[in-house]
């Protein structure tokens, strides 16, 4: 006879438990928020001269429009962490992240390549588009949040630090776009472990004969190894790529 299992409580592997400021700290997904960071870092250390001061503006940028500003507009549309940050205060974060975000690529555009200015409304786009599902949802797909949060920080770290961009930007966010889909397929899986499986009931029949249970854990714990090994990795050789360029 199998038995019911209550699945784990915790709406993401990395988060706090509800309330006060341990909601703000799991709004911002620190694991995920350094690990797209890193892939700015990364574009940025691939251009042949690294200028340190462009490179911290852009990935202040990303941290203020993706860290705050997607994450608190995801977060508004469905409470899929749970927080009890009012929808007042997620709009306020939002709002003022993006615009600081916009801000500073502005300030890089006119002072350092004019047409870097073009990639403010295109990253713009993205956060409403994808956070907020406009369209239907059409642009919150697999295929898009990779291409928003892998390939477009690797070609703005790169642009930014830069000011063009060459094949080797191509091929740098190619990779960032497939970790990123890779993460996606590990991630959605927890997701919907975490969130909207109720109850578990199951065992595992062996060759051997035994029987181990089956629950919640079992099912999340693999992949959520797997996403915290990758976005260890991911950052790790942000930083390799940081100390090579020193």
């Amino acid at each position: 006879m199998t038995q019911a299992v209550q699945p784990v409580s915790r709406p993401a592997w990395y988060a706090l438990k509800r309330g006060g400021w341990r909601d703000y700290v799991t709004l911002l997904h620190p694991p995920y928020t350094a690990w797209h960071l890193s892939y700015v870092v990364i574009g940025g250390c691939l251009a042949p001269a690294v200028a340190w001061e462009r490179l911290g503006a852009v990935v202040a940028a990303f941290a203020l429009a993706v860290g705050v500003g997607a994450h608190a507009l995801d977060e508004l549309n469905g409470r899929p962490l749970r927080t009890k940050i009012p929808d007042r205060v997620l709009v306020a974060l939002a709002g003022v992240s993006i615009v600081g975000a916009c801000a500073i690529g502005l300030v890089g555009a006119l002072t350092f390549e004019a047409w870097l200015a073009l990639l403010i409304p295109f990253g713009l786009f993205l956060v409403l588009a994808y956070n907020l599902e406009l369209a239907g949802g059409r642009f919150h797909s697999d295929v898009w949040f990779g291409l928003a949060w892998g390939g477009f920080p690797v070609l703005n770290g790169y642009a930014a630090v830069a000011g063009d961009i060459r094949g080797v930007t191509v091929l740098a966010a190619g990779f960032a776009v497939l970790l990123s889909l890779a993460q996606r397929a590990l991630s959605n899986h927890v997701r919907y472990v975490r969130r909207r499986v109720i109850a578990v009931r199951g065992e595992l029949e062996l060759a051997d004969a035994s029987k181990e249970p089956l629950d919640a854990r079992r099912l999340t714990a693999p992949a959520e190894t797997g996403l915290r090994f990758l976005s260890l990795a991911t950052v790790v050789l942000a930083a390799t790529l940081v100390a090579f360029r020193i």
